[in-house]
């Protein structure tokens, strides 16, 4: 098996709290190249540190907030009238992921929904508690608690011999437990220290539930300025932009 190697392209909230551009996670092995959330930061993101947006072949969407989803209208734009893309590319995530996509194309390029690209553009709507194999990857979405107009979701990821999971945006849920046990790394969002709101993750409660997660490594990310100002404090690895880790 390849290296696999994992780069925070950004890792903020959706009010950019510390500086910091919005989800979106990068991750490589061997040819297999893709995107776990593309938050409306991301072409920014991507171009900062380096990543060819027409090296990525799969974008996996957690939610439909623009945070974590927004930046797809950007990236089809440059990928149709910029890069010239050809190869194929694959947007997987909750049930009307293509409608909402179209939508924002509209909504923030008027008639550009419309455009033909020149490449094969494929969107699947993953189901919940189902391993659905894309390219190389095999995608399992666990329902989370989040209000964002559509099924929330906690993904799994496996390729080759490595497991990745991410909890996308949630309050604690047991649904966590069932993405995250045995996997290599599971990324998670801590949004508060130990305030506790509906539909986000605080750190107390996270540290609360570390044994049985049954992850290998975890690494916290989506962060707020409560959480940010309490860094030297914190127990469990934490995300920053540009952050890379090797699996």
């Amino acid at each position: 098996m390849s290296n696999v190697t994992l780069k925070f392209l950004g890792s903020g909230d959706l009010f950019g709290s510390g500086g910091r551009l919005q989800t979106c996670i990068y991750v490589e092995s061997g040819s297999t190249r893709f995107l776990l959330d593309c938050g409306a930061s991301s072409l920014i993101a991507m171009k900062r540190w380096g990543v060819t947006p027409t090296t990525i072949d799969t974008i996996l969407i957690t939610h439909l907030h623009g945070d974590h989803f927004g930046g797809l209208p950007f990236l089809l734009l440059e990928a149709q009238l910029i890069s010239k893309r050809t190869n194929p590319l694959t947007l997987a995530g909750p049930p009307g992921l293509e409608s909402r996509v179209r939508e924002a194309m509209e909504a923030l390029f008027p008639g550009s929904s419309q455009m033909r690209p020149k490449f094969a553009l494929e969107f699947i709507e993953l189901p919940e508690r189902e391993a659905t194999k894309i390219g190389s990857l095999i995608v399992t979405a666990f329902r989370v608690i989040h209000a964002s107009g559509a099924p929330p979701y906690a993904l799994r990821v496996e390729f080759g011999d490595k497991i990745i999971a991410y909890s996308g945006d949630t309050e604690w849920t047991d649904e966590l437990i069932q993405a995250a046990t045995g996997v290599d790394l599971f990324i998670c969002e801590a949004y508060f220290f130990e305030k506790r709101v509906k539909y986000h993750l605080d750190y107390q409660t996270l540290l609360a539930h570390r044994a049985e997660l049954g992850c290998n490594r975890l690494i916290l990310t989506h962060m707020s300025e409560d959480m940010l100002a309490r860094l030297d404090s914190l127990e469990i690895e934490f995300a920053e932009d540009g952050k890379e880790v090797a699996l």
